[in-house]
């Protein structure tokens, strides 16, 4: 086995390219430290600038997790400046994530804790295999959950997350699609037949409608919902500056008259 990295391989389809962004330093459940923060949020910048891309999907290396967590090693080392700054780099590389300008997708298989969890959260889908287990432990380890933890109450409800992160217990993947933590649950063998079926939607899709919808709906976690249905008047506007959405519209006619 190498050393820990951060990988991403690029797939070229008819209708554009996929991305797969793997977190490799399975010696360690894949536990993150500040040089893979690092390059995860220069794997997610660099992608964000990729015209062609129409997905990314994030997963970690191995079956025996995702992201197990921060490197408590380093953790263990931290004195309040450094730790100010080790969090603030999580979180900018969770943004890295949310600011997309595509889809991302989760691919979780065995352990998805802390800070991988907040990684896991910043996805816009999330799989998991059967044997993934979730939780947010890090009251266990004398500090608590913050940054992206933060977007749980909106997938999971105030009282699921008072319970996940006040007693930092762990769940099953069952439990997490019984939540709403996750959108799809299946044996580790037909996990990746799970995440393509997301793929092949978003492929069918048209491109810069995709990127629009995602843009307004980060934009509608932050706004109240007046100012969120205002700027949905002013992207559907700006969808009509291209021709996207007439030669979609006639494509789907001429396909209606042939009988497709």
């Amino acid at each position: 086995m190498g050393e820990a990295a951060v990988l991403v391989r690029r797939e070229e389809r008819p209708e554009g390219a996929i991305a797969v962004v793997t977190v490799d330093n399975r010696r360690r459940l894949n536990c993150l430290s500040t040089p893979l923060i690092l390059g995860l949020a220069e794997a997610f910048a660099k992608l964000g600038e990729d015209a062609a891309l129409r997905a990314v999907v994030l997963t970690g290396a191995g079956d025996r997790a995702f992201i197990g967590g921060a490197d408590l090693n380093e953790l263990g080392a931290l004195e309040p400046d450094s730790a100010r700054l080790f969090i603030t780099r999580l979180h900018e590389a969770c943004r890295a994530i949310r600011d997309c300008p595509v889809p991302v997708i989760g691919r979780i298989g065995g352990f998805c804790l802390g800070a991988g969890l907040e990684l896991a959260a910043s996805c816009d889908f999330r799989a998991a295999a059967d044997e993934a287990r979730f939780g947010m432990p890090e009251v266990a380890m004398g500090i608590p959950s913050v940054i992206e933890a933060a977007l749980l109450p909106g997938l999971i409800g105030w009282g699921r997350t008072r319970e996940m992160l006040i007693t930092g217990a762990l769940i099953s993947a069952a439990e997490a699609l019984a939540m709403g933590l996750v959108q799809k649950v299946a044996p580790a063998a037909d996990l990746d037949a799970a995440v393509e079926a997301w793929l092949a939607a978003i492929c069918r899709a048209q491109p810069r409608a995709v990127r629009a919808q995602k843009a307004l709906m980060n934009r509608w976690q932050r706004v109240s919902v007046e100012e969120g249905i205002l700027a949905g008047i002013d992207a559907l506007s700006e969808a009509y500056k291209t021709d996207e959405p007439r030669a979609a519209i006639a494509a789907f006619f001429a396909g209606r008259r042939r009988g497709d």
